[in-house]
């Protein structure tokens, strides 16, 4: 059958299309590629200028639009839910919910956007009670995600049925791609990266706006490693480095346990502190079963202790048991020791890309000046424009008498009085129209103080904000203020204990860096001798001590020896 013999079909059947036949490979190839462009752009990664998914960016700007602020009231989550899915996000009611609910678990965030109001789950992995019983609002630190919103300092787009704006990037000041971390499974690629410390953070940001040409190694003076909200130990530093070198590495993270002693000589392993992303609950039972099964011997009772806010599992061993065997033994068997693999892909400019620690921070740094940049502009208009109205009232209340004769006697509307205002004294159109909306309180003394104050201070906002504007200096000066002002209302100490690994010691650092001396005779043997106690002489002695050879009968002279003052890191003798 031809295409014409299918349109005759269709027209009789009253259709007015017809069908197209196409290569169903070629079809299929347009139509995955769709699919997975959709769902690393729109659902998977995080921008790496703010560091979120579409998803979290609505939800925190749907609490926004309603007023859920922190100094304000919580509200149902299902309505938070309907506000975001209706205006903004129209994929489920449980994607939205399940962001929401991550954005304010305090295990999973190390800063929480997010303040939950009910069960929003447990780090034993309990589901979150149904949004119709919890409620929510905005922490803290989401008024500086927020802020500035509305003076101009990001795109907006329209939303999915082109009724409403959404923002394309929140103008965020805090790096949340590298405090809160990200993870994410998309179409052939995936991301999984880690949570750090703010204030460690802030200061790396200063130094790589100092210094562009930063190395890793430099920022690692900052940035120590990953900061678990759940802490733990982080054993050895090979793989942090390599992930911030390159965007992919693995850490292995260690719990933290303490050993109590009771009165009977008996041990206890107390864990306080479990690896990033593990169920407690999980752990627990696989540390039973271990020891159900023999695998591991000497445990005789585990139970849970842990309050909120405080994680305390308990392992009792049985008398005469050696803790650091079984604990060991839990470390390679059980989830008390996990790993953590780095995958850092972020969206850049929306395509993805595997960045290293000093690519994350110089796209946050470069989004910062755009942000401060654009809204020093908005500001910047805004006062000039306030400062030419509060010019034109200003000069019209040292001639109010006549203005009033004219508004009263000379015209007959509001529209000739402000063409008049406009033709006799040179006033613009919007003094015109502030004059003429002037009310009578404004004509007090007092009032004018308070117009000349205000037209004082906006001309010193008009002069800084041409001083940032003028000099790039001055708007990473101020990219660099409010980052540690950040850190100063947000910083805290750091939870994640960072050690070297068993293969990472440094052997040179076990020994003192002092001068030494190698001696080396003429039958080939070598000694070293530390510089103190070659210059100490024997008793009648005199000169430097000798070395004593092999036969303890004779000396060797110290004429007949090569000496060489070094330190043992550089030891080199010369004959």
């Amino acid at each position: 059958m031809d295409i014409n013999e299918e349109k005759d079909i269709l027209e009789e059947a009253g259709g007015t299309g017809y069908i197209e036949q196409v290569e169903i490979d070629h079809e299929m190839r347009s139509a995955y590629i769709d699919y997975s462009m959709s769902v690393i752009v729109s659902r998977a990664l995080p921008d790496a200028r703010d560091g979120l998914k579409p998803v979290q960016r609505r939800v925190l700007f749907g609490m926004d639009n309603m007023g859920l602020s922190y100094s304000g009231q919580t509200k149902k989550s299902a309505r938070i839910v309907g506000e975001v899915m209706g205006k903004y996000h129209p994929h489920g009611d449980s994607s939205v919910y399940d962001a929401m609910v991550r954005l304010g678990q305090e295990w999973n965030q190390r800063y929480p956007l997010v303040k939950g109001q009910g069960n929003f789950g447990s780090v034993d992995g309990d589901s979150p009670a149904a949004m119709r019983y919890t409620e929510a609002k905005l922490q803290k630190m989401a008024e500086d995600v927020m802020g500035d919103m509305d003076k101009d300092t990001v795109n907006m787009d329209r939303n999915f049925d082109d009724t409403l704006d959404e923002p394309s990037v929140l103008p965020t000041k805090a790096p949340l791609l590298l405090l809160n971390g990200a993870s994410g499974i998309a179409v052939g690629m995936a991301t999984n990266m880690a949570p750090h410390n703010l204030g460690e953070c802030c200061d790396a940001i200063c130094a790589y706006i100092d210094n562009p040409e930063i190395t890793t190694d430099e920022l690692m003076q900052y940035i120590k490693g990953p900061d678990f909200p759940t802490g733990g130990i982080v054993m050895g530093k090979a793989g942090i480095k390599e992930a911030y070198e390159t965007g992919r590495g693995r850490v292995v993270i260690r719990s933290k346990t303490e050993i109590e002693v009771d009165e009977h000589g008996r041990e206890t392993i107390v864990v306080t502190e479990i690896p990033y992303m593990v169920n407690k609950r999980e752990m627990i039972e696989k540390i039973a079963a271990l020891a159900d099964e023999k695998r591991v011997e000497g445990i005789s009772y585990i139970n849970d202790e842990s309050s909120r806010g405080e994680t305390r599992v308990v392992i009792r061993l049985k008398q005469g048991t050696n803790s650091g065997v079984v604990l060991n033994l839990l470390f390679k068997y059980s989830p008390l020791q996990s790993s953590f693999s780095f995958n850092n892909v972020a969206l850049v400019k929306g395509r993805p890309r595997t960045l290293s620690l000093k690519e994350i921070i110089g796209q946050f740094v470069e989004f910062r000046h755009e942000v401060v940049v654009r809204r020093t502009k908005f500001e910047l208009d805004k006062a000039q424009k306030r400062a030419h109205i509060l010019e034109g009232l200003l000069k019209a209340m040292d001639i109010i008498d006549e203005i009033v004769h004219i508004i009263r006697y000379e015209t007959k509307s509001i529209d000739e009085a402000k063409a008049m205002l406009m033709e006799r004294y040179q006033f613009s159109e919007a003094q015109a129209s502030a004059i003429v909306e002037m009310r009578l309180r404004q004509l007090v003394g007092l009032e004018r103080e308070k117009l000349q104050n205000e037209f004082d201070d906006l001309m010193k906002f008009i002069e800084r904000c041409n001083q940032i504007l003028g000099s790039v200096e001055e708007q990473f000066k101020v990219v660099k203020e409010e980052t540690m002002d950040l850190k100063e209302r947000y910083g805290d100490p750091r939870r994640t204990e960072i050690t070297l690994a068993d293969d990472e010691f440094n052997p040179e650092d076990f020994y003192a860096d002092e001068d030494q001396v190698i001696t080396i005779s003429h039958l080939g043997y070598i000694k070293r001798t530390p510089l103190t106690e070659f210059r100490t002489q024997n008793r009648g002695g005199v000169g430097m001590k000798g070395s004593a050879t092999r036969d303890s009968s004779t000396s060797i002279s110290p004429i007949r020896t090569a000496p060489c003052f070094c330190s043992p890191r550089r030891a080199v003798a010369t004959g």
